[in-house]
């Protein structure tokens, strides 16, 4: 069985970070470890959460594992809060990294052209820089404008503008870069990906509704990671995660109770099952 390992932060409720990554990883036939950043409350959608940084616990974690000789099929990163965070995981990439080793990152910095709470542009930039041992990233637009020290779009942005982005972020050193959020149309959403070994860029979009959803990015990151580890293609695995995304959103819609705060990934996921059963 593969195995990844995932640095995020553990939101006690709120259907986010590792309470998403775990059991959407753990269902694609993956091992799931994890190291975590941060115990909150609940997700800092909320007006106010309990925050408990994890750091101090970490570094006796990975020696650990160092003297145990455990090794990962991947790592991929969510949530880190803090530079100290960022350069503890950039020395576990180095420790751990093999020759087959994917370094799948989602550089958390912020969404709709601001920073979320607690990071400035130094974070930013360190978080830029971690970038440069990945294999692949998948930023949305603010974190993309944020990594690259540029200022954020006014208004819709077309896809030249979009593929020019892409170009720039793979000059961090980055060989494949996905960003997310992608609306070229108004009734659609998805990613476009940019390959900078070929030279080549894809697209894939689903249906578009006219709310926000909380905690779509890591279902959408966690499904991509869990498909690459599987093997799959850069562009089969953002299929997939587009695919199984908008499932949760749609199982949300369908459900009364639905909750603001989440999405209803876990019925979503005989969906995903379904599917890799069927590549």
């Amino acid at each position: 069985m593969k195995r990844i390992v995932t640095a995020q932060d553990v939101t006690c409720l709120g259907s986010c970070a590792l309470t998403v990554a775990l059991p959407v990883v753990s269902a694609m036939g993956v091992e799931a470890s994890v190291l975590p950043t941060a115990l909150l409350s609940v997700h800092t959608a909320f007006p106010t959460f309990t925050f408990q940084d994890l750091t101090s616990a970490l570094p006796p974690v990975i020696e650990h594992w160092k003297r145990e000789g455990f090794a990962f099929d991947a790592i991929y990163t969510g949530y880190l809060g803090s530079l100290d965070q960022v350069d503890l995981i950039s020395r576990f990439i180095d420790d751990f990294r093999g020759p087959e080793t994917l370094v799948f990152l989602d550089p958390v910095l912020g969404d709709a052209g601001k920073l979320y709470e607690g990071f400035d542009t130094d974070f930013a930039h360190a978080m830029a820089r971690l970038c440069a041992k990945a294999d692949v990233i998948v930023p949305n637009l603010t974190e993309a404008c944020l990594l690259l020290d540029r200022p954020y779009p006014e208004g819709t942005c077309d896809e030249d503008y979009v593929r020019g982005l892409l170009r720039e972020l793979s000059g961090l050193g980055v060989p494949r870069v996905v960003l997310t959020g992608v609306d070229f149309r108004p009734d659609q959403v998805g990613v476009m990906a940019y390959d900078a070994g070929t030279g080549e860029f894809f697209q894939y979009f689903s249906r578009k509704y006219p709310r926000r959803f909380h905690g779509t990015g890591d279902v959408f990151a966690s499904t991509c990671v869990g498909a690459l580890t599987r093997g799959f293609s850069l562009e089969r695995a953002l299929t997939l995660a587009v695919d199984f995304t908008l499932e949760s959103i749609e199982k949300t819609l369908a459900d009364p109770e639905g909750r603001w705060y989440s999405v209803n990934f876990q019925e979503a996921i005989p969906m995903l099952v379904s599917r890799l059963e069927s590549e």
